[in-house]
């Protein structure tokens, strides 16, 4: 037909938020919820077309966040800036859209220069409390916070992290940049204390935050000197760092695009 417009297609930016308590992951797999899986499935429905999403950070069960970033490229018309309110009525009550752009055709999540931030939150008191279960990792251990921050100190900067990333990663390099990491006390009412351990890095392998925390909680029980770490690293060997931290006591908290040219 003459008049008949062609709607080219558009890529559109999502920023996420969701409660992983109840899925497998970010990445789709078979058989289980999934992050991915969800908003495929809504957007699909949603647009009326087949749509898959790109994400850009596969959380892992049980995590986390309050703005992992992924795109998708559809033919609708609507506004970019519409596209949560649209979402949002379809999604399930532990999943968000809280903010959305239209980005260059060509951008891709995992191939772009971000600030990725995660927070792991440690409950330290002599009874578990039922109102942080879900979201923070709890010890009866008296953890230094000090003597952590001290051990954080050694991670931060351009390192190979071999040693704190899982055995199974696919990576091709295991080099990492952290560009700031803190270990934060914050008071959680009667004998408890919440320890917040914030990482900022151009990128995450495998596990690796949560073999951070739980590298360092060590350190804060007394198992290991803060310089033990240092070591840890040096060695590029799983087995010498610390176990893996429990997965719900981990946050996405922050997702910087640092290319400010990809948005239209």
């Amino acid at each position: 037909m003459e008049n008949e417009t062609i709607i080219t297609s558009r890529r559109i930016l999502i920023y996420v938020a969701y409660d992983g308590t109840s899925y497998h992951g970010f990445q789709i797999q078979p058989g289980v919820p999934t992050i991915e899986g969800v908003l495929n499935e809504t957007l699909s429905s949603l647009f009326k077309e087949d749509i898959a999403v790109i994400g850009a950070s596969r959380t892992d069960a049980g995590v986390h966040s309050k703005g992992n970033i992924a795109v998708f490229d559809t033919h609708a018309r609507i506004p970019a800036e519409k596209v949560p309110y649209a979402l949002n009525r379809q999604l399930p009550e532990d999943i968000r859209i809280v903010g959305a752009a239209e980005v260059k055709p060509d951008f891709h999540p995992r191939h772009t220069d971000t600030r990725k931030t995660y927070e792991y939150r440690i409950i330290c008191s002599t009874f578990e409390s039922p109102v942080n279960r879900l979201y923070a990792h709890w010890t009866y251990n008296k953890l230094d916070a000090e003597l952590m921050q001290k051990a954080a100190g050694y991670l931060k900067g351009e390192h190979d992290f071999k040693s704190f990333c899982s055995v199974n990663t696919q990576a091709e390099s295991t080099v990492r940049t952290i560009y700031d990491i803190s270990v934060v006390t914050e008071k959680a009412g009667g004998d408890s204390k919440e320890i917040v351990i914030s990482v900022t890095g151009n990128g995450f392998l495998y596990n690796m935050v949560r073999i951070i925390a739980g590298t360092l909680m060590e350190v804060g029980r007394g198992k290991y000197p803060p310089e033990k770490v240092k070591e840890m690293l040096e060695t590029c060997d799983r087995n010498a760092a610390g176990p893996t931290a429990p997965a719900k006591g981990l946050m996405l908290a922050g997702y910087e695009i640092c290319d400010r040219d990809i948005f239209i």
